[in-house]
C-alpha cells in the first residue's frame, strides 16, 4: 500500500490537543518540551491549559501545531515500520512535513515557524485584514470576482471543489463576499484568524522571511514533498526554499496537491496532527482514496494494528 502523510495548518489547534496520546508514550510531550527549550517560554503549558486566545495567536499556534504533529509522527513510527512515499502539509503543515521527512531539523523548524508567525502578525495591523471561506462556487468565478474588486483581495486557499478561501483588506474581502453571495455561493463564512495569510498583504515580509530561511540548512527530504505553491513534488532543497518563501503571499493549492497525490497512485492518506480538516477535504476531493486522521486514538489503534506491508 502506497501511503502519503499530510499535516494540518492553523485552525486545527485546540487547548489540550492530542492529550489522550500520553497513554501510548511521551513522543508528543517530549517534542513540546524540546520546543519550550528552543523558544524560551512554556509552550507546553499553553497547549495543555490555554488560554485559547493565546494559543490562537499565530506566533504561538505555528510552533504548537508543528511540535504536536511531529510528536504524533514520532509515535506512529514507533508502532509501524512502513514508510510513506510522499508528504505534504497545508500552509504551516508544510514545515511539519519537511521536518518529518528530515529536510529540517526540529530545532530549526520550531524557531523558524515562530519567527514566521511573528512576521506574519506584524505584516497587517489587527482589524485591517480578513479571510472568508466561499462555499459552493467554482474556483474561476471566485477568482474573477476577486480580480474585479477594488482593494487587495485574492484567493488564499483552493481547498476542495467548491471551497475557496479569500484573503486581503477587510473592506475588499467583505465586498467579494457579497458578490459571491449574489453569484450563488451556498455559504460565505468569516474565518476567526489573526492574519490574512497567503495574499499580497504578506509581500512586505517576504524579504525578511527569506533572509531568515537562508540562515538554516534544508537537506534533501527522505520522500518527495508536494508543495503548496506549485502542487508539484520535489526533493530539491533549493526548490523547497524558494517555494516556502512564495507560499507566504500566494494561494495554498491544496486541491491540486491532493490531485497530484492521486495521480501518483497514492492508495491511502493519513492526516498527522490535531483535527480532521484535511481528512474531510480529502473525502470531498476524492472518495476513492482512503483517508484517515491519526488525531482519533481509536483510529490510531486500528491503523497501527493493521498490516501495511
Amino acid at each position: 500500500m502506497r501511503i502519503a502523510f499530510v499535516f494540518p495548518g492553523q485552525g486545527s489547534q485546540s487547548v489540550s490537543m492530542l492529550a489522550d496520546y500520553s497513554r501510548y508514550g511521551n513522543s508528543i510531550k517530549n517534542r513540546l518540551s524540546e520546543a519550550d527549550e528552543i523558544l524560551g517560554f512554556d509552550l507546553s503549558k499553553i497547549v495543555s491549559e490555554g488560554p485559547e486566545d493565546l494559543l490562537n495567536q499565530t506566533e504561538i499556534t505555528q510552533p504548537a501545531i508543528l511540535a504536536v504533529s511531529v510528536g504524533l509522527y514520532d509515535l506512529w513510527q514507533s508502532f509501524v515500520s512502513i514508510q510513506p512515499v510522499l508528504m505534504a502539509g497545508h500552509s504551516l503543515g508544510e514545515f511539519s512535513a519537511l521536518t518529518c521527512a528530515g529536510a529540517l531539523e526540529f530545532t530549526d523548524a520550531v524557531s523558524l515557524v515562530y519567527d514566521r508567525g511573528r512576521l506574519m502578525q506584524g505584516a497587517v495591523p489587527r482589524g485591517e485584514g480578513k479571510m472568508m471561506a466561499v462555499l459552493g462556487l467554482d474556483d474561476v468565478i471566485v477568482e474573477n470576482i476577486c480580480a474585479e474588486a477594488s482593494g487587495i483581495v485574492t484567493p488564499a486557499n483552493f481547498n476542495s471543489p467548491g471551497q475557496v478561501v479569500v484573503a486581503g483588506e477587510e473592506q475588499a474581502v467583505e465586498l467579494v463576499a457579497e458578490r459571491c453571495k449574489e453569484k450563488g455561493a451556498r455559504r460565505v463564512l468569516p474565518l476567526d484568524v489573526s492574519v490574512p495569510s497567503h495574499c499580497p498583504l504578506m509581500k512586505g515580509i517576504t524579504e525578511k522571511f527569506q533572509e531568515r530561511l537562508y540562515r538554516i540548512e534544508i537537506r534533501t527530504p527522505t520522500v518527495p514533498i508536494v508543495q503548496n505553491a506549485t502542487a508539484k513534488p520535489t526533493t530539491d532543497p533549493d526548490v523547497i526554499r524558494h517555494n516556502l518563501v512564495a507560499q507566504l503571499s500566494c494561494p495554498v493549492r491544496w486541491h491540486h496537491c491532493v490531485m497530484t497525490m492521486i495521480n501518483i497512485e497514492i492508495s491511502r492518506v493519513l492526516e498527522c496532527g490535531p483535527g480532521k480538516v484535511l481528512t474531510g477535504l480529502m473525502r470531498r476531493i476524492d472518495r476513492a482514496t482512503l483517508a484517515s486522521s491519526l488525531s482519533d486514538p481509536k483510529e490510531f489503534e486500528n491503523l497501527t494494528q493493521s498490516s501495511y506491508e
